[in-house]
């Protein structure tokens, strides 16, 4: 959240280990989103309706400027979760450095239409004037339901669970971690959760417990009615869209009033195993704060790494109006590859060279075709992109790429970020997919965009100006620090030019959460 001046980071954090259990609510704060100092926690166990764990919640700043927490609390070792709520204990400390727990907790109990050990996760609140009532959804199920829970309070104290949920799903298991907030059909800022007015839709994301990826539709919503209708032709659950169809769980937006944007936060969790976690002592991963708009065709999110982020660019390269031919690669030198910002604008002179999209396909499975099309499979036209976090002679490299087929009556386009020959590595547990999602862009230009930040054993894609995302964590033993490589390439049969490709070196924040 936002509050006077300050960033406030809350998240999962295990103090005594590597591994997940003895969960509390750590806490950062920053004046820039990218110098962090780390606070002692903001809540942890120590009342029976949190002894056994302080799971996930959000963040509302009340009337009277004054910001509140809520958060699921496991109250027995059967799992049994309840939702409280903490107020700092010094609204004067710039930091809110304390949080007390009221005892009047906890605000919710499931009834007995709610699995108890599945009721998590409260949202940020949205308050409507009509009624005079704030509202939140808690993730759940009911079987196999997803369910977003719908709650009603005129004090943020008494909460009442509407007869419906405000959207709920069959056959796609447990809703973690729901969000849901409005976006702008016209303009370029970011909207508060209570904002109401024309010219607007709503998004509902969860994290699905059952593939431990995260999904959204658009819709709309009225308070009235206190339910969200998806648009037509959206996809509750794995056929939906994503936010990020790679390595990305549990994330959160909060709106942020000075700058009037939307803030997304991922989470990135480890690829290796759980031994290796232990052996270096850490595990998981804040991705880059990212801005959300609504594309202008209305049919999906926009994704952008946070302007702040540009400030810690170093060193810079350029290239342009280089042509690759089939089976040409180009080293992009001169910036320090395992730690690098990389902006490039492909094109090509035609689409007769697209594969034939088989019918046979599915649609739905872009990472299944990305294993079958690597980066080193020849096509038509791709695949072409960059080899990021690549050895001198190959033996590593994480390749995140284009491909375009034709299919019966448009052409598809299949971005991939590659783990599978990211390391040498061998290890049980490890996990090295090829994370994979369609674009939907207009080719009308015969022009792909892609913009990828390296940070070491991360690599965050962004392609066609955020339409796709893709963030994959390897974890290279030849491609570190001075050794690591970067190339642009082509293995298509249909000449790629580089119309403009902007890298630099990215320098490390002054303050890392310390």
């Amino acid at each position: 959240m936002y509050y006077n001046g300050i960033y406030h980071l809350f998240y999962q954090y295990n103090p005594k280990g590597a591994v997940w259990g003895n969960i509390v609510w750590a806490h950062s704060v920053s004046k820039d989103l990218i110098n962090w100092k780390k606070l002692d926690p903001a809540i942890y166990p120590s009342k029976p309706f949190d002894q056994y764990g302080c799971w996930s919640g959000s963040a509302t700043i009340l009337p009277g400027n004054k910001p509140v927490i809520l958060y699921t609390g496991i109250i027995d070792k059967n799992n049994t979760q309840v939702q409280n709520y903490a107020i700092p204990a010094d609204l004067s400390d710039p930091y809110l450095t304390k949080w007390i727990k009221p005892d009047n907790n906890p605000l919710i109990v499931a009834d007995i239409s709610v699995n108890k050990t599945a009721f998590r996760d409260p949202t940020t609140a949205w308050w409507s004037g009509d009624d005079g009532h704030w509202r939140i959804s808690i993730g759940g199920r009911r079987r196999e339901r997803g369910m977003a829970f719908l709650y009603r309070s005129k004090d943020f104290v008494h909460w009442v669970k509407a007869k419906h949920p405000l959207h709920s799903r069959g056959g796609t298991g447990n809703w973690e971690c729901p969000d849901f907030f409005p976006v702008s059909v016209f303009g370029k800022n970011g909207l508060d959760t209570s904002f109401v007015g024309s010219g607007i839709k709503y998004v509902l994301k969860v994290s699905l417990d059952v593939t431990r990826y995260e999904y959204y539709t658009l819709g709309t919503y009225s308070n009235e009615k206190d339910r969200y209708v998806p648009d037509k032709g959206m996809i509750d659950g794995w056929n939906g869209l994503r936010y990020d169809y790679g390595n990305f769980y549990a994330s959160k937006s909060f709106f942020d009033p000075s700058k009037n944007r939307r803030i997304l936060w991922g989470w990135a969790n480890e690829s290796d195993s759980t031994a290796d976690d232990v052996k270096k002592g850490w595990a998981g991963v804040q991705l880059i704060p990212r801005t959300i708009l609504l594309d202008p065709n209305g049919k999906q999110l926009l994704q952008w790494p946070i302007e702040e982020v540009e400030t810690l660019r170093g060193k810079k390269v350029e290239l342009s109006n280089r042509k690759l031919v089939k089976g040409e690669k180009v080293e992009i030198k001169g910036i320090t590859a395992a730690q690098a910002d990389v902006d490039v604008i492909f094109s090509f002179d035609s689409l007769d060279k697209a594969e034939p999209f088989d019918s046979n396909w599915d649609r739905y499975d872009a990472q299944k075709l990305c294993s079958q099309k690597g980066s080193t499979v020849e096509g038509g036209l791709g695949p072409f992109g960059i080899l990021t976090l690549a050895s001198e002679n190959l033996e590593e490299y994480t390749p995140v790429f284009f491909r375009v087929f034709k299919a019966k009556d448009e052409h598809l386009v299949l971005m991939c970020s590659d783990a599978t020959r990211s390391t040498l590595k061998e290890g049980n547990g490890a996990y090295r997919p090829s994370f994979a999602g369609f674009v939907d862009v207009d080719l009308t230009e015969k022009k792909l965009s892609l913009r990828s930040l390296i940070d070491n054993s991360v690599v965050e894609s962004f392609g066609a100006g955020g339409k796709t995302c893709i963030t994959s964590r390897v974890y290279p033993t030849l491609a570190i620090y001075g050794n690591a490589h970067l190339y642009a390439f082509n293995n298509g049969t249909q000449t790629i030019k580089i119309d403009s490709l902007n890298a630099w070196s990215m320098n490390k924040p002054l303050k890392m959460n310390q």
